[in-house]
């Protein structure tokens, strides 16, 4: 008890010398205080110490820089650019949709045009006709992604006149703004640019005509199982195409709209290629017909005169290079007897082209050189120009060819004369044909063929053939109407002049390309046409003469503007 007194007294003296710190007033188990240490109570608080404050405010300092620096680069530096989008998407640019320009045939009737969609802009539709896709082609339409944002903002012409004439048809779109708020309401529209509608084109086909003669090449194909065809008919002096058709076709409404897929695969699966448009890009050997421009050259070059005549008696036979005592023989297709260059060309005589073409024993020949420069000259192997896109050259013989093609050959006599009757590596387009016999019917006149009315037309003249060796040519053509293999065009309503051609196709030579080219009135043509039926039956003597003439007597009930009928 006294120890405690004491240390009290103590307690009080030195307590008035100093204040007494919590941590020095001894505590025993009976006047502990009742703390929730599990609280952080009755713990002792301490000041933070000057080094953790200067570390903390210079973190926050730092913090406050770094932010008052991106402020000022948005503000400062990128504040026109945050603007502009900003501006960008309060207001949008919404593309007013032209409308695509009109196409008309000949007659004024419409056959492609714009009509009301389930989209902003305008559908596309065509004629319900047959044979005119492969000349209208398709469109493919604008296209949005899923936000509905155009990423595609035109028509884009696929094939025909819609991609070759594309940019005149389309126009050019014009500019909606659309101001929206925050809450993505539209507060006002304007229009920025308004439309310019594309130009409308009229054609110098004519549909009814283009039709027919589809349907007839469509009957035949199917009848006589022919795999195609493909059909011209062009005005020899101004080269406007009154018809151009190939079979099969497409449906160009089918491929624009898109979204009937098993039409589409059974377009791209049918092996007769309904997409290849064979009037200006199918090749074909053409066979005779190239007889009356190699005609036009014998006569030009005085290889021959109208009135001399050659035997043909079923053939000629030549030396065979590798064989001494063999001969290569070259037939004709039937045995001829005595003719002159009218009645070759009225019967088709190959002994006769043969031994203008090549030469045979005294008769001189014009050689391939010659060959190939008349034809060229006649525009076959050479592009036509067509107003329509996927034209083809073809090809023209020569000793080059060969060599290129069958690992270094020699050019023979035999290849010549094959060449001289339209066989071998022949090849040429119907569209080639038809503008070189419409330049026989003209007298030497080279012109472009066409299918829009006002198109940029080119003439070339045929320069230094006389009138007289044209129309020698073209009295072998009538003659061949009159008294030849083409009498099937010996119609009383209009006199046709004409040619007609078989050339044997694949390596087994069943299957053969049936042709006729010519042109009519006459006296004084108007109008040339070809027709080829394509890989038909050997034995089969119905084709592209049969077309023709289903089409005349047609045109002569339907259109006889067409054929100065009497």
């Amino acid at each position: 008890m006294k120890i405690f007194k004491f240390l009290y007294r103590k307690k009080q003296k030195y307590s008035q010398e100093r204040e007494i710190a919590p941590d020095e007033i001894f505590l025993d188990s009976r006047n502990l205080p009742n703390f929730d240490v599990h609280q952080f109570e009755g713990r002792l608080e301490k000041p933070i110490s000057k080094k953790t404050i200067i570390v903390l405010g210079a973190f926050f300092l730092f913090i406050g820089i770094v932010f008052a620096g991106k402020i000022g680069a948005l503000q400062i530096l990128k504040g026109e650019a945050f603007v502009l989008r900003s501006e960008s998407n309060r207001l949008q640019n919404t593309p007013l949709f032209s409308e695509r320009g009109i196409i008309y045939d000949r007659n004024g009737i419409e056959i492609a045009w714009n009509s009301p969609g389930e989209d902003v802009f305008p559908k596309r539709s065509y004629i319900d006709k047959p044979g005119i896709s492969h000349i209208l082609g398709y469109i493919g339409y604008p296209a949005r992604d899923k936000k509905g944002v155009y990423y595609q903002t035109k028509f884009i012409g696929k094939d025909g006149l819609e991609s070759f004439y594309n940019k005149k048809l389309n126009g050019e779109n014009g500019l909606k703004i659309i101001e929206t708020d925050a809450l993505m309401k539209v507060r006002s529209e304007s229009i920025v640019k308004p439309p310019k509608n594309g130009d409308s084109l009229t054609l110098t086909i004519d549909t009814a005509v283009q039709s027919k003669l589809y349907e007839t090449m469509k009957a035949l194909s199917k009848d006589k199982s022919f795999s195609g065809g493909a059909g011209i008919v062009m005005d020899v002096h101004t080269g406007e195409l009154l018809a151009l058709a190939s079979f099969p076709e497409y449906s160009s409404t089918i491929l624009a709209e898109g979204d009937n897929r098993t039409a589409i695969l059974q377009f791209q699966n049918d092996k007769r290629k309904p997409f290849l448009n064979r009037a200006i890009s199918g090749l074909y050997a053409p066979g005779s017909i190239v007889k009356p421009f190699i005609a036009i050259a014998a006569l030009n070059e005085k290889i021959i005169t109208p009135e001399k005549k050659i035997l043909s008696t079923g053939s000629i036979s030549i030396q065979n290079p590798y064989f001494p005592d063999k001969k290569s023989v070259f037939k004709d297709w039937r045995a001829q007897g005595w003719v002159n260059i009218k009645d070759a060309l009225a019967v088709s005589s190959n002994v006769y082209f043969y031994e203008i073409g090549g030469g045979f024993e005294g008769q001189k020949g014009l050689g391939i050189a010659n060959i190939e420069k008349y034809v060229r000259m006649f525009g076959l192997g050479e592009i036509a120009g067509i107003d329509l896109p996927g034209e083809v050259k073809g090809v023209i013989p020569n000793p080059e060819w060969k060599a290129k093609n069958f690992n270094g050959e020699p050019w023979r006599l035999g290849d010549t004369y094959h060449t001289a009757i339209g066989q071998y590596g022949f090849s040429v387009t119907p569209l080639q044909m038809v503008r070189g016999i419409a330049a026989i019917a003209n007298g030497g006149e080279l012109v472009t063929p066409h299918i829009v009315k006002g198109a940029d037309v080119k003439f070339k003249t045929i320069n230094n053939i006389s009138k007289d060796n044209f129309e020698v040519v073209t009295s072998g053509m009538r003659q061949a109407v009159t008294d030849g293999t083409a009498k099937g065009l010996n119609i009383p309503q209009v006199e046709i002049a004409a040619k007609t051609g078989t050339a044997e196709v694949g390596i087994s030579k069943k299957r053969v390309n049936s042709w006729v080219l010519g042109f009519f009135p006459y006296e004084n043509p108007r109008f040339a046409f070809v027709v080829v039926m394509e890989k038909g039956p050997r034995k089969n003597t119905i084709g592209g003469l049969f077309v023709m003439r289903q089409l005349l007597e047609w045109m002569i009930v339907n259109t006889p503007q067409y054929l100065n009928t009497k």
